[in-house]
């Protein structure tokens, strides 16, 4: 038997929940969509949707104009390499706007951090240092992180 975890993500969306989740997954390696079921409400196109992310379920919702995403909350992507660091800021800025220190928006107006997932050993080595390399970067660049905490 699955066990689900008590709490999830559940996002609002204004008109796209539907395309928004087929994007999703599509970006995702181990991810699907679960359901959709159209609905009558103050979006167009409305919808409620889940999918998977990677195991991690959502659900989303088209509940209309009232409320947007900001930058304050954002999902983690932890990377093992800088080609899949490539590949999801690649994916998911397409459309969207690139930001700071690892961080973007994707089309939809939700906020991703793309990292490496040696971040915070490199981090713990040089602060500081890395510290410096990352806050002009937009996507990281995993080597030049690297050299930067060897350079303490």
């Amino acid at each position: 038997m699955t066990v689900q975890p008590k709490v999830s993500p559940f996002l609002w969306f204004d008109g796209r929940a539907e395309e928004a989740a087929n994007f999703y997954v599509s970006v995702f390696p181990n991810s699907r969509l679960l359901s959709v079921s159209k609905i009558d409400g103050p979006a167009e196109g409305g919808a409620v949707v889940e999918f998977e992310i990677d195991g991690l379920k959502f659900g989303g919702v088209d509940g209309g104009p009232m409320y947007q995403f900001t930058p304050a909350v954002s999902f983690s992507i932890a990377c093992e390499s800088q080609e899949e660091i490539d590949y999801y800021w690649g994916k998911l800025s397409d459309g969207g706007a690139p930001g700071q220190c690892g961080w973007l928006e994707d089309r939809f107006g939700l906020s991703w951090q793309v990292v490496p997932t040696e971040l915070p050993a490199l981090m713990e080595k040089a602060p500081a240092k890395v510290m410096e390399a990352i806050l002009p970067m937009g996507k990281l660049d995993l080597e030049t992180l690297r050299r930067a905490a060897q350079n303490d």
